[in-house]
């Protein structure tokens, strides 16, 4: 029998192994990888909670918006990244100074 911890528990190592492509990594695309993986965890979660609540599936819902808002967020975020490196030819978050002020 799956308990809610076992969703929890893996819901938290997605959560972790996102957080360190964020704090680790130097590539930008990469950075948004990690941050989809933490999106991606919390979304676990709601699920996981909503399969208790039999009632309302008020979980559910809100993964349904979450996933709507990371597609966007991948979006916006992928074409800035794109014309960043049209204009700097890196991706490297580090090489990128003129933008910081």
């Amino acid at each position: 029998m799956i308990t809610i911890t076992h969703f929890l528990v893996v819901s938290a190592v997605i959560f972790c192994i996102g957080l360190y492509a964020v704090l680790a990594k130097r590539n930008a695309i990469m950075i948004l990888v990690g941050i989809e993986l933490m999106i991606n965890a919390s979304i676990l979660n709601f699920v996981a909670f909503s399969r208790y609540d039999k009632v309302n599936y008020g979980g559910q819902v809100f993964a349904l918006f979450a996933i709507v808002l990371a597609a966007a967020a991948v979006a916006v975020g992928l074409a800035i990244i794109l014309n960043v490196y049209k204009y700097y030819k890196t991706i490297n978050p580090a090489n990128i100074n003129e933008l910081k002020d």
